[in-house]
């Protein structure tokens, strides 16, 4: 009879212990979860989120930037520089137009986004560094021409349609009234015209 005591009382201590632990667990993650804070990221505040190209824009690709202003001005390449900061909500909205320009753009010119938290504070700068034509506010878009000329340079959200126009003056294009209008395909209308 000792014996079946004992055993009794062992079991009751084993649950007791896996119900103790299991509790212990549960507080943990509770405070846990309630200790973590949400990840809040907006376009329409002045947090850093990580790379505005990369979470607002979907375009990875711009940063970093392929080539320095000095390389692309040595080559006579039209470039375009795109000052902007991660955490500025005017940056933020502007990224789509900075990736919509380089999709168009971005094979024949030069486009290089100049983060200005990266940019040396410095007295002076040569014509060949980013910080010679920065003006002091973002986003800030300078547009050079093959020859090095400064063709185009406004701070603000400056409109797609401007930066075209510039572009399309550097390239002898067509003004945008006389060409068709650009788009591009959509995935599906690709693959529908494989399948026929």
């Amino acid at each position: 009879m000792n014996s079946i005591k004992w055993l009794f009382l062992q079991t009751r201590r084993m649950a007791n212990w896996q119900w103790l632990v299991s509790k212990c667990l549960l507080l943990l993650i509770c405070l846990f979860m309630l200790g973590t804070q949400p990840a809040l990221a907006g376009i329409n505040d002045d947090t850093y989120d990580g790379n505005m190209f990369v979470v607002y824009a979907g375009n990875g690709s711009l940063v970093p930037a392929k080539e320095t202003l000095a390389q692309a001005l040595a080559e006579h390449k039209p470039t375009m520089l795109a000052y902007y900061v991660d955490d500025s909500s005017d940056c933020k909205k502007y990224a789509i137009v900075i990736s919509q320009v380089q999709a168009f753009y971005g094979r024949v010119a030069e486009i290089i986004p100049v983060n200005l938290d990266t940019v040396p504070a410095k007295k002076s700068y040569d014509p060949t560094e980013p910080g010679y034509y920065y003006s002091g506010g973002v986003p800030q878009v300078v547009v050079f021409n093959q020859s090095g000329k400064v063709v185009l340079n406004q701070k603000g959200q400056v409109p797609f349609e401007t930066i075209d126009d510039t572009f399309r003056e550097i390239f002898d294009l067509l003004p945008r009234s006389e060409s068709i209008e650009l788009k591009r395909r959509s995935f599906n209308e690709f693959s529908s015209e494989l399948a026929k």
